[in-house]
């Protein structure tokens, strides 16, 4: 039997801090058990455990030391002395969670089960269904009419477990689609793939109860519960420390618990915000309080409050796109929904992987490439061509700065956690802006990235230079301000257990040219958050700002939220002048919010101010105008069929994109051609636009030349 123990710190509620334990890890029993000191555990005194069915470990990206047990509806959180320690705990609890997610008993098979089996139990399932939906609708009506606050009452528990029972339905419905098509492979997104990584996916990865929810006609090891040493003496059971185990008693508790369930911290609030579901409904529907509908009409204006509609400026001569103008606002609601998808993802996958290859359901995706959300770096192209009209190298830092902590609320104006698409190699997003406030003379932008842009336009071409590893390189300019950002990014993404993060390695170069300076700058990682329940998108870690000729730097630090306490999307940021070791400005604030900022001087201001500062629309010419390759051409059959909610056909064109690419680089492997890129070249280990406005005003095209545009 294999037993791992030591030291680690544990989160107390009580303390409200960090305890010392010696913890006992019980690989045959799935069992953590935890003692006050190595001497209580000799003595078999547990001061609690950790059921580790159905468990699901997570980490956080920011911190290498801590890690967390979801489990019973509860959060478990420890810390180790390093990343080495905890990185033997998590690969040690993530073999035993894998050995557990199993049924502990081998289902002998009760004869051969046919599809036509599985078509007539969809279809009496699917019956159910619908008598379900049509009682619910009654007694919706009921409920309405009724005047007797407590009838009123009564008929809501009810309508809450038919609520929880047509849940179980349409998990069932799943199920069964599921079962049906594991006939011929795997399911993903409601059709048959290869396995990605494993061909054993485990459905029951997380929210079971322990027992067997897989089909009768499926094998599955037997594991064998061994008693753990500790058992074998007398110790405390479910919260009470005067109850002892017999000290023959084998019996595994049936929940995790602790000696004093004040003691510990759980993360309560993302079961409280989450839907019910019969992944998480253990017991009776009335152990879950009706909410009156003021309390939801509460709930709902206090979510959606970050999600403010915000302003926008449109240009007269703007072309409305119904498919991609029209904001994707369509929240994932709880991904338990989708419980046997995701945990089929869950099941292949472990703490610290690489996802990149990995292939993600369609209904996660936004309806728009990666490429087009960069460009929403510059929603507010005012703030950052007013860079060019700072007097002295001070200001310019500051206004940079401004311009950057502005720059990401755009792209993500809710907390709505979706992802955008991945782009095809050699795709392209081209754009522009008119700038607030500017005069626009009308004339061209003379080998500009985009051919529809004037002089007085903020200008934008971003390109997928690489497939392995995933590089996008984009480009603006403004020939009038003559300023330029040239930058590139590489996506990284990795799994945390009840977290994705994704690493933005690269950087951005804003050139003004007529002072001569050029600023390096760096992009945060970004999380996606709750993955099993609801998904929530926040920013993470430290970027830099910096000018080698004016030696002026800043700082600016993306706050994850803090486990216990603390707020979502804080960030802070640091100017420094050159050779300063105090900030000449410091500012704090919500990245998607209000920031302020403390100067030196004594002078306080509000910095950024995202919920009132109107966002400029971006111009796009309509589609059918577009090369084949351009961002809202290449996906738009994908994106019309996620508008419309049907997801397999945006699945199935989403698969065609992905299989012609597949098979174009297989070609190009034969024939020993290499890719070449079309607006971009490597210089180094950076991407750099071919020809940015510092070359062109250098080296002068010909005026009978004519105009260059970017390739497409």
């Amino acid at each position: 039997m294999a037993v791992v123990e030591g030291p680690l710190s544990k989160w107390t509620n009580v303390m409200k801090g960090w305890q010392y334990r010696w913890f006992v890890l019980d690989e045959a029993a799935g069992l953590l058990s935890y003692f006050t000191s190595k001497e209580k555990m000799m003595r078999g005194t547990r001061r609690g455990c950790v059921r580790l069915v159905g468990a699901v470990i997570g980490i956080d990206d920011e911190d290498d030391s801590t890690f967390t047990i979801t489990v019973d509806q509860k959060t478990f959180h420890f810390q180790a002395r390093d990343a080495e320690e905890r990185e033997k705990w998590v690969n040690a609890l993530e073999i035993t969670i894998m050995r557990h997610s199993t049924s502990s008993k081998r289902v002998e098979p009760r004869g051969t089960v046919t599809a036509a089996d599985f078509d007539r139990k969809l279809a009496e399932t699917d019956s159910y269904l619908q008598i379900m939906l049509e009682q619910v609708q009654a007694l919706e009506t009921r409920i309405e009419a009724c005047e007797d606050l407590a009838a009123k009452e009564k008929y809501n528990v009810i309508k809450v477990t038919a609520e929880a029972m047509i849940e179980a339905i349409k998990h069932s419905i799943v199920m069964l689609q599921i079962s049906k098509e594991s006939l011929n492979g795997p399911v993903m997104n409601g059709s048959v793939h290869e396995a990605i990584l494993t061909s054993g996916a485990d459905f029951n990865h997380f929210g079971g109860t322990g027992k067997s929810r897989r089909p009768t006609e499926l094998h599955v090891p037997d594991v064998v519960m061994v008693t753990p040493p500790f058992l074998d003496t007398p110790a405390s059971v479910d919260g009470d420390p005067s109850t002892s185990v017999s000290p023959v008693s084998p019996r595994v508790p049936e929940t995790s618990y602790s000696s004093s369930e004040e003691e510990d911290f759980f993360d309560a609030e993302e079961f409280k915000n989450a839907p019910h579901s019969p992944l998480r409904q253990h017991g009776s529907a009335l152990e879950n309080p009706v909410k009156s509908k003021e309390e939801e009409e509460t709930e709902a204006s206090t979510e959606g409050s970050e999600g403010i509609c915000q302003q926008v400026i449109t240009a007269e001569d703007d072309y409305y796109d119904e498919l991609y103008d029209e904001q994707d606002k369509e929240d994932l609601g709880s991904l338990e929904k989708h419980g046997s998808i995701i945990a089929h993802l869950l099941s292949q996958v472990r703490i610290g992987m690489d996802l990149t290859k990995v292939v993600l359901p369609t209904f996660i995706l936004e309806r728009r490439s990666l490429l087009e959300m960069y460009a929403d770096f510059f929603a507010h192209p005012d703030l950052f061509v007013r860079i060019v009209d700072m007097k002295t190298p001070q200001d310019r830092m500051i206004q940079l700065v401004r311009w950057y902590l502005s720059a990401f609320h755009a792209a993500r104006n809710s907390d709505i956690a979706k992802k955008a698409y991945n782009p095809i190699l050699g795709e392209t997003f081209v754009c522009h802006w008119k700038i607030p406030g500017m005069d626009d003379s009308g004339e061209k932008a003379v080998d500009g990235p985009c051919e529809e842009a004037t002089r007085e336009n903020l200008s934008f071409v971003a390109e997928q230079v690489s497939h392995h590893p995933p590089i996008s390189a984009f480009y603006a300019e403004h020939q009038t301000k003559r300023i330029t950002l040239d930058g590139y990014i590489w996506t990284k993404s990795k799994f945390l257990g009840l977290s994705i993060g994704v690493h933005m390695i690269g950087q951005g170069v804003v050139s003004v040219i007529d002072h001569d300076e050029e600023y390096v700058i760096t992009f945060p990682n970004g999380y996606g958050r709750s993955i099993l329940t609801t998904p929530w998108v926040e920013m993470g870690g430290k970027v830099s700002m910096s000018c080698a000729k004016t030696g002026y730097n800043a700082t600016v630090t993306f706050h994850t939220k803090p486990f216990y306490g603390g707020k979502k999307h804080r960030v802070t940021s640091e100017i420094f002048a050159p050779n300063e070791k105090k900030p000449i400005v410091t500012i704090d604030g919500e990245w998607n919010g209000v920031m302020y900022a403390k100067y030196a001087t004594g002078m306080n201001e509000v910095f950024v101010d995202t919920k009132k500062m109107p966002v400029v629309k971006k111009l796009v010419k309509p589609r059918e105008k577009q090369a084949e390759f351009e961002s809202r051409r290449l996906w738009q059959e994908v994106t019309h069929n996620l508008k419309i909610n049907e997801v397999d056909k945006a699945t199935d064109h989403k698969q065609r994109l992905e299989q012609r690419q597949r098979e174009e680089a297989r070609d190009r492997k034969e024939r020993g051609v290499a890719w070449e890129t079309k607006n971009f070249h490597e210089v180094g280990e950076h991407w750099v636009y071919d020809r940015p406005l510092q070359k062109r005003l250098r080296n002068p095209s010909p005026v009978s030349s004519g105009s260059h545009t970017p390739s497409s």
